[in-house]
């Protein structure tokens, strides 16, 4: 079981576990926990030469956005927002409210590695778009009087002006440390999809390309968003927007556009490949050649020589006999087989007998890097049409079509991936989720995050009564999926989401250690509640907030009450036992020793033992009995912890 041990205030210790990932690869450059840069370049085979140039892209405030990106989210959490959730006892998709640089952070844990796609429409930096004021080594007060700007509220962004000194470093200081947590969450095979305009598509290329590596890089598609394009240009009217794809490691699967549909003729022959002979079966081969005997013989084309081997049959439209053909062909005999027990067509049309073959269903093509109507992807002039019958107001400009979401996820997403979109706006991304599964019978889930940003008063999102863009997004989920559920009543989709909002913490995680003397709990007038947490805490909110510190467990996982046990015991994830209760007894031990499965780790309150060392000893040296004694010979892993 191990030493008892506090959970951590820390979410993220990025810079020691990296640390520690290149003491394992590299031991000689780690030294006293310390890494020795330049041991690290020799271990990598690179010795510095003093004076040379290099190949870099560099801004103002670069280094300080690498920081920001290893920086802990210290006194945050995550609040569970019911009356704000749908279905939340069963959905497995999440929306979190506030900024995605904190809520990334505070992801980390329970979603590394575990994203498979990521989609993003960030601000394009224009000249009239926000940025977030991200040094956290500033105070509020101070940030705002470095940049001159501040709303009434003190939210932390502004806008970003074309005026304003160092245009481009605010908007790449915005986005580095954003795509350097993103990577974090990708799975090893997952892919990061961008959307961009000219403004920044350079720039952002660069510093993806550093961040996910050149090799990573996939390509570039070109969206073909508006079919009626601002005509304020007198050089070039701009209908097409980029987005860029990553993939966190390069691999050979093979993307998967639209499928063919239409039936058509393919010729078998190739100029490139080697002669070979295929034995067409008989009886399978139709042709509109005229009943007889066709001798073997030379035939082909003015581009193919095609030589019959032996004489065949033709009767009523079919060649009766075996068609053995020697010429350059695409399949092998194997091929050619597996082709026809599929059901394709072999056809032989002219006296040429150069063979065809026309399949009863294609394999998806490779997308091609233009996204259009060919693609079934509407414009954003369309999308904003059907977001504003679906709404019945017009809350948001210049919306991205579900099909384009959609149609990127396809490239990727198996039926039970999650994708997340942390600059979520209207909730696109979500709304094509639901819609694919429903197409589907798929389970993919979503993950939103979306700042807080405040409608414009004079807006009709406003006037509709939307404050937040968050609340356009949320109520879109809504009606989306009970529009998809009411068009498919037989499908088991997930159509709810828990909504979180990034809060101050719940825990007094410090509070009672940085007191000299031992505390006489006895002699309290507080309550232990008051001792432990802020005022108005629930019991919730500090379970969620533990578990933001476990790897690898979704903050949509189930939430039970052991009434048991105790009024304010709650089992998470069928794992994890977090124990509010303010006095710990050997009965409720001895009940939680006998959950089975016995629970992968068990939290207490440290204040329910009241300082008490030999209690605490005495009670875990209990629950170690118990449990090996409810186990038998199986030997049941364990840890506990305290706050």
């Amino acid at each position: 079981m191990g030493e008892y041990k506090n959970v951590p205030q820390e979410i993220n210790d990025v810079v020691s576990d990296n640390i520690k990932k290149l003491a394992q690869l590299f031991p000689s450059a780690v030294k006293d926990g310390q890494l020795d840069i330049d041991a690290l370049k020799e271990e990598l085979g690179t010795f510095e030469e003093v004076g040379k140039e290099k190949y870099e892209f560099t801004w103002s405030g670069k280094q300080n956005a690498k920081k920001i990106a290893q920086q802990d989210v210290f006194g945050k959490t995550l609040k569970f927002c019911p009356e704000k959730s749908k279905n939340a006892d069963t959905t497995e998709n999440i929306y979190i409210e506030g900024d995605n640089l904190e809520a990334l952070k505070l992801l980390r844990q329970n979603y590394y590695n575990s994203i498979k796609m990521i989609y993003i429409d960030p601000p394009y930096n224009t000249g009239n778009d926000f940025v977030y004021n991200d040094d956290y080594s500033m105070s509020q007060e101070e940030s705002d009087i470095a940049e001159g700007v501040v709303d009434e509220l003190g939210e932390r962004y502004t806008k970003n002006q074309k005026s304003t000194n160092k245009f481009h470093a605010k908007w790449l200081n915005e986005m580095y440390p954003r795509l350097k947590l993103a990577k974090d969450l990708l799975t090893d095979d997952g892919v990061i999809f961008i959307s961009i305009d000219d403004n920044e598509v350079e720039n952002l290329k660069k510093i993806a390309c550093e961040i996910f590596g050149e090799s990573n890089f996939i390509g570039q598609w070109n969206w073909y968003k508006s079919a009626t394009p601002p005509n304020l240009s007198i050089k070039i009217k701009k209908n097409i927007e980029y987005i860029l794809c990553f993939e966190k490691n390069k691999n050979s699967l093979k993307y998967k556009g639209i499928q063919k549909t239409s039936a058509s003729s393919n010729g078998l022959l190739n100029q490139t490949n080697s002669i070979g002979v295929l034995r067409f079966p008989k009886n399978v081969v139709d042709t509109g050649l005229a009943d007889g005997v066709y001798k073997a013989g030379k035939y082909g084309t003015a581009s193919y020589d095609i030589e019959l081997l032996e004489d065949a049959v033709v009767e009523s439209g079919i060649f009766i006999s075996e068609v053995v053909l020697k010429s350059k062909f695409k399949w092998g005999q194997e091929n050619l087989l597996s082709e026809i027990s599929k059901g394709t067509k072999i056809s032989i049309r002219t006296n040429t007998f150069s063979p065809s073959y026309e399949k009863s269903e294609y394999d998806p093509e490779v997308p091609p890097n233009l996204i259009d109507k060919s693609v079934y992807v509407d414009t954003t002039e369309q999308a904003g049409k059907l977001l504003n019958a679906l709404m019945e107001e017009k809350v948001f400009d210049y919306p991205k079509p579900v099909e384009l979401i959609q149609y990127l996820s396809n490239f990727v997403c198996l039926s039970d991936d999650i994708i997340l979109d942390f600059f979520s706006g209207s909730a696109t991304t979500a709304h094509a989720v639901m819609q694919l599964n429903a197409e589907d019978g798929g389970n993919r889930k979503f993950i939103m995050v979306q700042l807080e940003e405040k409608t414009d008063e004079k807006s009709e999102a406003h006037k509709a009564g939307y404050n937040t863009i968050c609340e356009i997004g949320e109520e879109r989920i809504r009606r989306a999926g009970d529009k998809i559920k009411a068009e498919n009543p037989d499908a088991n989709i997930d159509i709810g989401f828990k909504v979180f909002e990034i809060a101050n913490t719940n825990i007094k995680w410090n509070e009672l250690e940085l007191k000299d003397e031992q505390i006489d709990f006895d002699s309290l007038s507080d309550t232990p509640d008051q001792i432990d947490f802020k005022q108005g805490t629930k019991d919730i909110d500090v379970v969620y907030e533990i578990m933001l510190r476990q790897k690898n467990i979704p903050l949509s996982s189930k939430i039970e009450v052991l009434d048991e046990i105790g009024s304010r015991t709650y089992l998470y994830a069928d794992s994890y036992l977090v124990c509010l209760e303010t006095q710990v007894t050997n009965d409720m031990i001895d009940k939680l020793a006998s959950l089975d499965p016995t629970p992968f780790k068990y939290i207490f309150r440290d204040s329910a033992f009241k300082d008490d060392i030999d209690l605490k000893t005495n009670a875990f040296r209990r629950l170690k009995a118990m449990v090996k004694k409810h186990a038998g010979a199986t030997k049941k892993a364990y840890t506990v912890e305290f706050i």
